[in-house]
């Protein structure tokens, strides 16, 4: 048995953020049925193509576990087929943009009408307020939630990350939401109105930086190197290059092979529990005793020294013979690695992190399995659906269609062509 069995999700996601919250409870064991529009379905299966005729990786890698109907919902007979779902669902799903729900004539009024129990899970660029009709796109919710801000060198402009914490991120956090409101169901017996912002998703990821903005009413935030460098500060959270947000100095440092590499690079930490170590590594052993480096308050004002000397030791090594030397010390570092280094890695395959995937489209393709791992909910990853293949299937077994019932629906246009399932 898995987590989420017997749980029907009723998935109206597209793109990136409502369908990471899909395929996170798909692979927790709910049954989620995606709902494409006939003939094109989401617009992520023919964006950044790579291999002609066959959806993108941008579309597989986010729907895994799924199964796939293809409605048109403009139509009275696709209309019956949505109100059919709704009864036979526990959640819908949905990050369409604002209103669009209560065009189609299912907004969260019509939606209790037809099934009291429903959960309603909705992704949104902004909350209630005067941004609340905006459209909000991955870097849109990155500089709207404080990120981009906040990241980058103080010399340079704002920049975002390459981690996805706008679409992603907001996933995750709806799928907990989800999961939530499914637990007090079974308490109250009622469904409610689950809202996952993206801006407020990545405000949560973002909270250390409005930890420091508040910080700085008492004075300059010393783990900051601009402090050291005598570089004032202003009134909001400064970007703070690759300096660590705990309070530990932190660099990003070249290591052997740097010059042709570009991630041949480590994260080293100057923790203070292991400066002597530190010291000694790098053979600087007079630093643990000397005035102005023996300690954290005193080092201060020299990290852009400090750092520069444990560079020029850690460019004689490779990434890894820094992680393999300074690890058993408890030194922390930690190698840059690619997407290439991390897509090959042995140890993330062992554990289903990396996963590889058979397609009958497209062949093998590597992607991202569970990040979260459960003793007792295991996880096969399985590939994602093609454009409405299953749509006869859950006619039949989900909404109980009789033979003359799906031609029927079939010959009304409301479900495209039925397609053969893949083999």
């Amino acid at each position: 048995m898995k987590a989420l069995d017997g749980v029907r999700i009723l998935d109206f996601t597209h793109v990136q953020s409502g369908p990471t919250c899909t395929q996170l409870l798909a692979w927790f064991g709910a049954d989620v049925i995606k709902v494409e529009r006939p003939g094109v379905g989401d617009a992520t299966r023919k964006q950044l193509v790579d291999v002609p005729g066959a959806d993108s990786l941008y579309f597989t890698m986010l729907n895994h576990n799924k199964r796939s109907i293809t409605l048109n919902t403009k139509t009275k007979e696709g209309k019956e087929v949505l109100e059919r779902l709704v009864k036979s669902c526990d959640v819908l799903v949905e990050n369409f943009a604002p209103g669009a729900l209560d065009r189609m004539g299912f907004g969260w009024e019509r939606i209790q009408e037809l099934n009291p129990r429903m959960i309603m899970a909705s992704v949104k660029g902004f909350g209630p307020g005067k941004y609340e009709d905006c459209k909000v796109y991955e870097n849109v919710a990155q500089c709207a939630g404080g990120s981009a801000s906040t990241t980058g060198f103080l010399d340079g402009p704002p920049v975002v990350t390459g981690a996805q914490i706008g679409d992603s991120g907001t996933g995750l956090h709806l799928a907990l939401g989800i999961v939530a409101a499914l637990f007090q169901r079974e308490k109250s017996g009622r469904g409610q109105k689950v809202l996952a912002p993206m801006q407020d998703g990545v405000l949560n990821l973002c909270r250390v930086k409005l930890r420091d903005q508040q910080r700085l009413a008492a004075g300059p935030l010393k783990e900051y190197s601009q402090y050291g460098e005598g570089i004032p500060f202003g009134e909001a959270t400064p970007r703070a290059g690759n300096d660590s947000g705990g309070g530990q100095p932190g660099r990003i440092l070249k290591c052997k092979g740097w010059e042709s590499d570009p991630n041949a690079y480590t994260y080293f930490i100057t923790q203070a529990a292991a400066w002597e170590k530190v010291c000694d590594v790098i053979g600087e052993p007079e630093w643990k005793t000397k005035p102005g480096y023996a300690t954290p308050p005193e080092r201060l004002d020299k990290l852009n020294e400090i750092f520069e000397r444990i560079e020029q030791w850690t460019m004689t090594k490779t990434k890894f013979e820094v992680m393999d030397i300074c690890n058993p010390l408890d030194i922390p570092v930690g190698p840059i690695l690619s997407m290439k280094e991390i897509m090959e890695d042995e140890g993330l395959q062992a554990t289903g992190t990396i996963v590889k995937v058979d397609h009958p489209e497209r062949g093998a393709y590597y992607t991202v399995g569970c990040p979260i791992k459960m003793s007792d909910s295991p996880v096969e990853v399985e590939r994602s659906p093609l454009l409405g293949e299953h749509t006869e299937e859950i006619l039949r077994d989900v909404l109980g269609y009789t033979e003359e019932e799906l031609q029927a629906v079939a010959g009304s246009g409301a479900i495209g062509d039925l397609p053969r399932a893949a083999e």
